[in-house]
């Protein structure tokens, strides 16, 4: 009996020895697991050890930490898109419904600044409050009409290049504004559409002048021509050229076979019968 009591104490002993290697075995994978994380493809990590970030950028990769006393903070670095409906002014004072697409990235060696000092809200905090700043700046210098056609492209440029100089310095980096829709006040918009037309009308009915001018010309110097070629046969026809010319009509006519009856005022020389000739 005690030999089965202490085989049975042996046995339990055993698997509680066995239970505690497990336990610590899980124990010592989690801490490892938890220990590491992946930064992935188009991401930025920094640490953050007891609050403070360190200024070590880790590229895409596994980067270990002590998970008691540090977080990794994970930063998109790709192009981001930002799309904005915003009432814009224009310079005569209406207000433009305007749909706008932003698209920036961050620069990766400023990650650390950027959480630094803005935080992992810097979208709401400073992107899209110079965008407003500066969208509102530029259009106001701009007609309505022009927001809709000629200068469009003129004023992207103009409020990238605005946004640029106060978001650059800070790690941003934009690489183009994007005017998707222009909402114009029904009014003006039937009123560009009718001066569109007028101007349209106006570029067909200067076409159809040009051709006419056009053709009046050409009619003119073909004229022009007649006359001048008129006016040299009628200065070459004189007496001697007469004679001349009907001297060779002659000749050609008594090279024709058959008989030739030819009546004249008895001055001009012919030939009546080309076969009397050879006799």
């Amino acid at each position: 009996m005690n030999q089965y009591n202490n085989l049975l104490l042996i046995t339990h002993k055993t698997f509680f020895m066995k239970i505690n290697q497990l336990s610590l075995l899980i124990a010592v994978s989690l801490f490892v697991f938890s220990s590491c994380t992946v930064v992935r493809q188009g991401e930025v990590g920094v640490k953050r050890k007891v609050g403070k970030l360190e200024p070590t950028v880790y590229q895409p990769g596994a980067v270990g930490f002590n998970p008691f006393t540090t977080t990794v903070l994970k930063v998109s670095v790709q192009t981001e898109n930002v799309e904005v409906t915003l009432d814009l002014p224009s310079k005569e004072g209406l207000t433009i419904r305007s749909q706008i697409s932003i698209l920036y990235h961050i620069e990766p060696n400023q990650v650390p600044s950027i959480l630094q000092n803005i935080g992992m809200g810097y979208e709401n905090t400073v992107i899209l409050s110079v965008f407003r700043s500066a969208a509102a700046d530029v259009t106001a210098r701009y007609m309505a009409k022009e927001m809709h056609t000629s200068q469009r492209a003129v004023i992207e440029q103009e409020i990238k290049e605005t946004m640029a100089k106060l978001l650059q310095p800070r790690g941003f980096i934009v690489e183009a504004v994007l005017l998707k829709s222009i909402q114009l006040p029904a009014g003006l918009t039937s009123a560009i559409q009718s001066k569109m037309e007028a101007e349209q009308q106006a570029q067909q009915m200067e076409f159809i002048l040009q051709r006419e001018r056009q053709e009046a010309e050409r009619k003119k110097i073909e004229a022009e021509g007649l006359r001048d070629a008129q006016k040299i046969i009628s200065e070459g026809l004189n007496e001697f050229f007469i004679k001349w010319k009907s001297l060779e009509v002659f000749k050609e006519l008594s090279k024709s076979p058959g008989s030739k009856v030819i009546i004249t005022d008895g001055k001009t020389p012919l030939l009546i019968d080309p076969s009397d000739t050879k006799k």
